[in-house]
């Protein structure tokens, strides 16, 4: 499925490959999403987390807590579990949905 994300989704995304990548995670899962969303301020997902004072910081600290670090040094490849990747693919046909 090919999917046309708006800028902010893209930065999302990013965001959470990112955080993946520096702590030492070879996937994207759906913790990593949820921090993307939570650094992304301009979409709706970034307004529910902000109003239950879910943050950026509480975000890492419990996927520190629950996951831990990997050894960054180690990381070749990020890719979605399967579980973000049927977020994503629900996320856009509810917007493709929306649409019509």
């Amino acid at each position: 499925m090919t999917y046309k994300f708006t800028n902010g989704a893209k930065e999302a995304i990013e965001y959470a490959n990112d955080l993946a990548i520096e702590m030492g995670h070879n996937y994207v899962g759906t913790e990593h999403l949820l921090y993307g969303l939570s650094r992304e301020k301009s979409g709706i997902s970034y307004k529910v987390l902000e109003k239950n004072n879910v943050t950026q910081f509480k975000i890492v600290q419990e996927i520190h807590e629950l996951i831990g670090k990997g050894d960054k040094n180690l990381i070749s490849v990020v890719g979605l579990t399967p579980k973000a990747k049927k977020v994503i693919e629900d996320a856009f046909k509810e917007v493709k949905k929306q649409a019509l």
